[in-house]
């Protein structure tokens, strides 16, 4: 059983378990997905009103995630990811998604994986698109 807990030793814990059990369900060629890493993390805990509750407070750009689609390579596309732990966290200790440290969620993604796809970008630090230049005159025919 895996113990959850809302800190940043806990998350690069689950980051690295994440990791792990992408490479275990491909050495069973099993699907690597949400309803199977819940399933592995939680055994009989991980019933279908669980997996739905995560699933649906999983969501990306809006999107509740579902239980069977095939997630990527946390390395390579973390959002996804990052959604699933934070419902993870929020289900298993009852708490609100703000109650959630997204800080140390992030913080602990750049732990465990050091050198791999950024989690979030500042958009501070994003170089403005110029403006498209302006056309003058009406339309000529």
């Amino acid at each position: 059983m895996i113990e959850i807990e809302n800190t940043q030793e806990c998350f690069v814990r689950l980051w690295l378990l994440l990791e792990r059990t992408r490479r275990l369900l491909a050495g069973q060629y099993k699907r690597f997905c949400i309803r199977r890493v819940l399933k592995v993390w939680f055994g009989g805990e991980a019933t279908d009103d669980f997996i739905w509750e995560v699933c649906s407070l999983a969501e990306v750009d809006g999107e509740p995630q579902e239980g069977w689609n095939e997630l990527p390579p946390p390395t390579v596309y973390p959002r996804k990811h990052r959604e699933l732990l934070r419902a993870i966290v929020e289900v298993k200790l009852g708490i609100s998604y703000r109650k959630v440290d997204l800080k140390a969620l992030d913080a602990a993604y750049s732990v465990a994986f050091p050198n791999s796809t950024p989690l979030n970008v500042s958009k501070k630090n994003l170089t403005p698109r110029p403006p498209l230049p302006r056309r003058r005159g009406g339309i000529k025919n």
